[in-house]
């Protein structure tokens, strides 16, 4: 890749997000469906940059520790996300000096 691809590739993620930041200052009553949007927003943006960044890497791979990094890095993000977001958590409530129930 020569310097311009990557200055474009640097452009394509920054005016988005600039965009987005922008828009974010000037709400002036967020509602429930608006962070709702925003949400998805910003979750299929995340996506989406790390698809880029994936294929850009395994497309120009250099060598084979980069191609793990890429690709191990986002899976262990997802699976952390995962296991807190479906682990079963129960409420105990303290107990007393000697067992007993408050």
């Amino acid at each position: 890749m020569n310097a311009t691809q990557i200055m474009i590739g640097l452009g394509a993620l920054v005016v988005p997000l600039f965009l987005w930041r922008v828009g974010a200052r000037r709400a002036k009553a967020p509602r429930a469906r608006v962070h709702l949007v925003s949400l998805a927003g910003r979750v299929l943006f995340n996506a989406a940059l790390v698809v880029v960044v994936q294929w850009v890497v395994i497309t120009h791979r250099e060598g084979p520790w980069l191609l793990l990094a890429v690709l191990g890095v986002p899976a262990l993000f997802a699976s952390y996300t995962l296991t807190k977001a479906l682990t079963v958590t129960s409420y105990e409530p303290p107990q007393g000096r000697r067992g007993e129930r408050r």
